[in-house]
C-alpha cells in the first residue's frame, strides 16, 4: 500500500467513523477503488487498525466526560453511597452496553473478514439499514436526556452495535437508530453511540494489529492512515454533535440508499466486481 493510498484511506475512516454511514462500508468501497484485494486479510486488519486514530479523537473530544464517568465508577467500587449517582451507573451502562459486540466479534471473527467482505453486501446494508434510521427517526419520541438513560436502553444499543459488523450498516447508524427508538433524543443516542464505540473499536484494532503489521501493507501506511483518521474523526465528531442537535439523521439514510443503489448498478453491469 502506498502513502498516498494510506491518506485517502485514513480521510474516510475519519469522515465516516462517527456519521451513521458506515465506515467499512465506506473504506470497503475506497479500497475497492484502488484497486486491493478487499477481502485480503491484510487490508481488512488495516482498515481495523486505522481506526486507532478515530478512537484517539472522540476520547480527545470527549474527555471531560470520559474521565468523570471513570472517576465515578471507581468511586462507586470502593464507597456505596456513590452507586447510585448518575456518574458511576454510566460507568456500568458502557461496561455492559459493550459486551455483545465483544462477543459476537470474537466468536463471528472469520465469517465477517471473510464472506461478509462483498460489495453485495455492503450495498444491500446501506440500503437496508436507511429504512431502521428513518423509521427510528420517525417513531422514536426523542424525550429523554442522556442524564435519564436506563441499563436497559444501553443493553439494546450494544446489541444493536452488533449489527455494525456486517459491511454497510454502520455501527454509529445501529447504536444512534437503537437510543432513537428506546426513547433517547439524538444527542444523547450519540454521545452514547460514542461511548459505545470506544471499547469495541479498541478491541478491533488490538485484534487486527498483528495482521495489518505481518501483512504487505507496512508499518509506514499503517501509522500515516491512523494519523490522518484521527485529524479529520475529530472534525467530524465536532460536526456531527453539532448536526444531531437540531437536524434529522434522515438525509444520512437517502445518501446511504443513493450509495447503495450506485453500487448495485455497477455489480450488475460488472463495472466492478464483488470482491
Amino acid at each position: 500500500m502506498s502513502i498516498w493510498e494510506a491518506i485517502i484511506l485514513g480521510i474516510v475512516e475519519g469522515l465516516t467513523e462517527f456519521l451513521p454511514v458506515s465506515s467499512t462500508g465506506h473504506l470497503t468501497i475506497a479500497s475497492k477503488m484502488l484497486g486491493q484485494q478487499i477481502d485480503d486479510p491484510a487490508i481488512t486488519a488495516f482498515t481495523a487498525v486505522i481506526q486507532f486514530g478515530a478512537i484517539a479523537a472522540v476520547v480527545l473530544f470527549m474527555w471531560k466526560d470520559i474521565r468523570t464517568y471513570a472517576v465515578a465508577w471507581f468511586k462507586g467500587l470502593r464507597h456505596p453511597e456513590y452507586r447510585g449517582e448518575f456518574d458511576h451507573r454510566m460507568g456500568w451502562f458502557v461496561i455492559v452496553g459493550s459486551l455483545p459486540i465483544c462477543i459476537v466479534g470474537y466468536l463471528g471473527r472469520d465469517i465477517i473478514s471473510g464472506p461478509l467482505r462483498s460489495m453485495w453486501w455492503v450495498a444491500a446494508s446501506l440500503i437496508g439499514w436507511s429504512f431502521v434510521m428513518v423509521a427510528a427517526e420517525r417513531l422514536g419520541s426523542k424525550s429523554r436526556p442522556l442524564t435519564r438513560i436506563t441499563l436497559t436502553d444501553a443493553v439494546v444499543m450494544g446489541i444493536m452495535q452488533c449489527l455494525a459488523l456486517i459491511p454497510g450498516v454502520s455501527r454509529s447508524g445501529a447504536t444512534i437508530s437503537a437510543g432513537l427508538f428506546c426513547g433517547l433524543d439524538r444527542v444523547a443516542a450519540t454521545k452514547m453511540a460514542f461511548l459505545l464505540g470506544i471499547p469495541a473499536l479498541v478491541g478491533a484494532a488490538i485484534f487486527e494489529l498483528p495482521h495489518a503489521l505481518d501483512g504487505d501493507v507496512g508499518l509506514v501506511p499503517v501509522l500515516v492512515g491512523t494519523v490522518v483518521s484521527f485529524i479529520v474523526a475529530y472534525a467530524s465528531v465536532a460536526w456531527l454533535l453539532k448536526f444531531v442537535a437540531k437536524h434529522t439523521i434522515e438525509v444520512f439514510a437517502f445518501y446511504r440508499i443513493l450509495v447503495g443503489i450506485v453500487i448495485v448498478i455497477l455489480l450488475a453491469t460488472s463495472t466492478i466486481t464483488a470482491t
